[in-house]
C-alpha cells in the first residue's frame, strides 16, 4: 500500500496506471463508438460495399449495440464484461457476414475483406477480455494473499500449555456463596 489506503488492497488502480489491457479497453471502447456511428449514419452505403441487400435495419441495430457497448466501456470502472460483450457481439457479426458470402454477390472482395477486419478485431477483443479477466482474477499478482496466517501471535504448538501456571487473582473467584452445589460441598 502506498499511502495506507484500501483501494491498493483491492488491486484497483490510479488514474495514469492502467494495465495494457485496461488501455487496449478504451481503445476498443473508442473503436466502438467509431463504427457504432458509421453503421448508424450509413446503413445502406455500408450495405452496398458488402453486396448485402435489404440489412441496413440489422446494421443500423448492429450500430446501435456498437454505440451503447463503448459508452459503457468508457464509462465503466470495470470494463471486462462489456469487452466479453463485444466479443459476443463479434461473432454475431461474422456470422451476418457470412451470409453474404453467395454466387450472386458481386462484393464477395469487399465482403472478405471485412469478414478478415472482423476477425482481426475479434482476435483482439478475445485478447483484450483475457487479459482483463485474469488481472481480475484473485490469483493475480497484483492482490495479496493470507493462507500462510493463523490470527494468532505464535504458532499452536509454542502456545500449548502456556495457560497451565495462570493463576486466577482472588478477585475473579466465584465467591463461595455463588458456586455451584456440588456433593463435596454437601
Amino acid at each position: 500500500m502506498r499511502d495506507g489506503g484500501y483501494a491498493d488492497l483491492r488491486g484497483a488502480r490510479g488514474l495514469g496506471a492502467h494495465s495494457g489491457h485496461e488501455r487496449l479497453a478504451r481503445g476498443l471502447g473508442w473503436f466502438s463508438l467509431g463504427l457504432g456511428l458509421a453503421q448508424l449514419l450509413a446503413p445502406r452505403t455500408l450495405c452496398r460495399a458488402l453486396g448485402m441487400k435489404n440489412k441496413e435495419t440489422l446494421v443500423r441495430a448492429y450500430g446501435t449495440r456498437e454505440m451503447m457497448t463503448g459508452v459503457a466501456i468508457l464509462m465503466s470502472h470495470d470494463p471486462t464484461p462489456w469487452i466479453w460483450g463485444r466479443v459476443a457481439g463479434d461473432a454475431l457479426d461474422l456470422a451476418t457476414l457470412a451470409t453474404g458470402f453467395s454466387r450472386d454477390n458481386p462484393e464477395t472482395g469487399n465482403l472478405t475483406l471485412a469478414t478478415a477486419a472482423v476477425a482481426g478485431v475479434t482476435i483482439l477483443d478475445v485478447i483484450c477480455a483475457q487479459g482483463l479477466t485474469s488481472e481480475k482474477s484473485l490469483g493475480g499478482a497484483d492482490h495479496p494473499t493470507y493462507r500462510d496466517r493463523s490470527g494468532f501471535p505464535r504458532s499452536p504448538s509454542a502456545m500449548r500449555g502456556r495457560a497451565s501456571e495462570f493463576k486466577v487473582p482472588a478477585d475473579f473467584r466465584v465467591p463461595e456463596p455463588l458456586r455451584p452445589w456440588d456433593s463435596a460441598r454437601a
